[in-house]
């Protein structure tokens, strides 16, 4: 049965392993798009096209017709699960989107030694048009007539191009969760693969970003790289006679439901575990991937200086740093988790006593402990070189009636938050410690009065009215 409304994306809501008998369990999806449109989806009758990304994942659709889960009777809502080779997804995911957009768009190259694209790049670049490919065409195969079709994100900026050149009675959107580069910063690009990606979008007929910051640059690059028309007052972009509406919506969190979250008994139990691993002390909080653009190492080093200017504060504050592995296939990730790791201990070995443990790293991924130190936290320090939201910032204010917030004034949460958080620099060290010192000193009222002016803003627009509002662009 063809369906009137479809979502794509790399990530999708369930995955599988593989036991050594060839038994398949599966689990929900991680990542915060997955988390973002699985609330979003719940009792929907949408269908959702995903790539498999493991052995479980393809022993799964290879048990499944046509690769639809839900005809397999697994209860993952109406899913289908599509077996790219692995050669071909490694290259696509991996080296393009991840080493490649990944980094264009969050300005992460250190240029004097990459990128560096050669030949070895333009097979990985046919992979990536080959998994894109992949996508429009079982979106084609599974959408009716007239139906509406959600891409999301970098790994899929082709394909919406693509499925208008075989489907132009569809309405498609894309919607990019990561910020988007200035034209100067995305021209590091090859020319032909530049012009490739936002013409692929372009093929859209609404093109969705978190912040009017990522949407104007995006414009931006369309006009300097395409030479599109773009007018700023209705946003839009005309390229080769076809116009694309730019939209802005801002993803924010389900406020009610993380509520409920918080309160379930493996929260509660963490709880009670925190609070006797740090007694009566202040607690700075932080939870991330290990991923470079998150920028865990400086977060670390602005807390060792803030103890080194501070010694009134030894003994009395904890930072509990929740830093979760992120794409450990790509050696540049490997890499920054040991310097997380390194960092850490030289602020143990300088500042620890046999009463007093200033740190706590952790880096492996428990959701509900992150939960207990939102509800627990006197600061939440979040600092991202580059992020193109960043719900941490918005579900610690949900979960905390005081805690004040550190943001980076290059999270797009800034735009919606940053009147009541305390904006940093997130190259500035020492600014990001004087920060961090200025929210644990900060008064008890105003404290109380940012925190529910940030949990009203952070709540603006949920997963599900996030979606409606995608599906409406549409109309």
């Amino acid at each position: 049965m063809s369906s009137d409304v479809l979502i794509a994306s790399n990530r999708g809501p369930v995955s599988f392993s593989l036991s050594d008998d060839g038994t398949l369990t599966m689990r929900r999806g991680g990542g915060g798009l997955v988390s973002g449109l699985s609330e979003a989806l719940k009792g929907s009758d949408l269908l959702w096209v995903c790539a498999a990304l493991s052995d479980g994942d393809r022993g799964a659709v290879r048990l499944a017709p046509g690769g639809r889960l839900d005809q397999a009777g697994h209860d993952a809502g109406r899913l289908r699960m599509l077996d790219i080779p692995p050669a071909t997804f490694h290259r696509a995911y991996n080296a393009v989107a991840n080493s490649t957009l990944w980094f264009v768009n969050h300005l992460l190259y250190n240029t004097p030694t990459a990128p560096r694209f050669d030949a070895r790049f333009r097979r990985e670049w046919a992979s990536y048009q080959e998994y894109n490919g992949a996508f429009a065409l079982a979106l084609a195969e599974e959408a009716a007539h007239g139906a509406k079709v959600m891409i999301q994100d970098y790994h899929l900026t082709l394909a919406p191009a693509m499925l208008r050149a075989v489907r132009p009675d569809v309405r498609i959107s894309h919607f990019s969760h990561t910020p988007w580069a200035p034209p100067e910063y995305f021209s590091l690009l090859p020319d032909d693969v530049a012009a490739e990606v936002l013409s692929g979008i372009l093929g859209a007929d609404h093109a969705g970003f978190l912040t009017y910051r990522w949407a104007d640059a995006f414009m931006d690059c369309c006009a300097a790289i395409l030479g599109a028309r773009v007018d700023r007052a209705a946003r839009t972009v005309t390229h080769r006679g076809r116009t694309t509406r730019v939209g802005v919506h801002g993803l924010g969190v389900d406020g009610d439901a993380l509520r409920a979250r918080a309160s379930e008994p493996d929260v509660e139990a963490r709880i009670t575990a925190l609070k006797q691993q740090v007694g009566d002390r202040r607690l700075i909080v932080r939870v991330d991937r290990t991923e470079l653009s998150k920028n865990i190492v400086r977060g670390l080093m602005a807390y060792r200086e803030f103890l080194a200017e501070h010694p009134e504060w030894h003994g009395k504050v904890v930072h509990l740093a929740f830093a979760y592995p992120s794409r450990h296939d790509l050696p540049e990730y490997r890499e920054y988790t040991a310097a997380v790791q390194r960092c850490a201990k030289e602020i143990e070995d300088t500042y620890a006593t046999e009463e007093w443990d200033p740190l706590i790293l952790s880096v492996y991924d428990d959701y509900p402990r992150s939960l207990a130190a939102y509800r627990l936290a006197d600061v939440l320090l979040v600092n991202p070189i580059r992020d193109g939201m960043n719900l941490v910032a918005k579900e610690g204010p949900i979960l905390s009636s005081r805690c004040a917030l550190v943001l980076s004034r290059e999270a797009g949460a800034a735009a919606e938050l940053g009147a009541d958080a305390l904006l940093v620099n997130p190259f500035d060290i020492s600014g990001t410690a004087a920060a961090l010192h200025e929210a644990l000193v900060m008064p008890e009222d105003e404290r109380a009065e940012r925190c529910a002016r940030l949990r009203i803003a952070a709540a603006a627009l949920p997963p599900r009215q996030w979606l409606a509002e995608q599906i409406a662009a549409l109309s």
